[in-house]
């Protein structure tokens, strides 16, 4: 009981000084602005590929809905929706490379950040390195489709064999619940694989799961946060008029970036921690 409260005394003062020596509010900040650059080619290319996948138009986004503040999420609706309107042709050509280009360069700043929490430089050529971010690039548009689909077909299919029993509205009920535990093991899943590939250092996957899981936890956590006081508590519209709901995403933005932060800086300190003991 002893070392492990010794571990996380010395966690917690390892991530006081890298908070300082590292800058992480002020890499944070720049991660927010990369995330939103990325934000809307990543959703762009999600709605491009709606139809060649049996999923209905308003679920596209419901994953992101059930965390985003409210303005937050009208804005992106708002401008998913005028984007995708105006769009000549379908993006399914050469255009997507530009898209995929521009919704990597989210990734590409995670992957630079931990590199700083390892404490290494990028020795990986910039076509292995942006390869790198485009294919997790990649696995998040997949997670996405994951996690919309997951829920959509497993309620449809609980529904129908629920309702051969008559237990219909206890599954209704069961599935609100287990909802939130579905989401938080896709969040799980997708920030485990951010965290093992994305460093230039070789890890094995289960020392990624520490930074993953204070992530997720802190991820679901803030955001839900956040959404509740910007709802009951502040008025971004009325202090800020119409670019209100820019400031809400990008604060929103800038929280899950300082959490993705840190959770790479926490499994840097079990990670140089384990190779010390060995």
């Amino acid at each position: 009981m002893e070392k492990t409260g010794n571990v996380r005394s010395s966690l917690l003062k390892l991530l006081w000084h890298r908070i300082e020596e590292d800058d992480i509010p002020g890499l944070s900040a720049q991660l927010a602005y990369f995330f939103l650059l990325s934000l809307f080619p990543l959703l762009i290319v999600l709605f491009t590929l709606l139809p060649y996948l049996p999923i209905p138009h308003p679920d596209m986004l419901g994953m992101i809905k059930d965390f985003a503040p409210v303005e937050a999420m009208d804005l992106i609706e708002k401008n998913v929706n005028e984007i995708m309107n105006h769009r000549n042709g379908g993006l399914l050509s050469f255009g997507i490379i530009g898209t995929i280009w521009s919704a990597s360069n989210g990734i590409n700043a995670i992957v630079r950040a931990f590199n700083k929490a390892y404490n290494v430089k990028e020795s990986r050529s910039f076509i292995v390195s942006r390869g790198v971010a485009i294919l997790l690039t990649f696995g998040m548009i997949f997670v996405f489709i994951l996690a919309i689909v997951l829920p959509v077909f497993g309620k449809e299919i609980g529904l129908f064999l629920f309702s051969k029993f008559g237990y219909t509205s206890e599954f209704i009920k069961l599935w609100n619940a287990l909802s939130w535990l579905v989401s938080a093991i896709i969040l799980f899943l997708m920030f485990t694989g951010l965290y093992w590939i994305a460093p230039n250092v070789k890890l094995r996957c289960r020392s990624s799961f520490p930074g993953a899981i204070f992530a997720t936890l802190g991820w679901i956590i803030s955001s839900i946060g956040l959404s509740f006081y910007v709802g009951n508590f502040s008025n971004y519209s009325l202090t800020y008029g119409s670019i209100g709901a820019i400031i809400v995403l990008m604060i929103w933005l800038y929280i899950s970036a300082f959490i993705i932060i840190i959770g790479g800086e926490i499994n840097a300190f079990y990670s140089d921690r384990n190779r010390t003991n060995c």
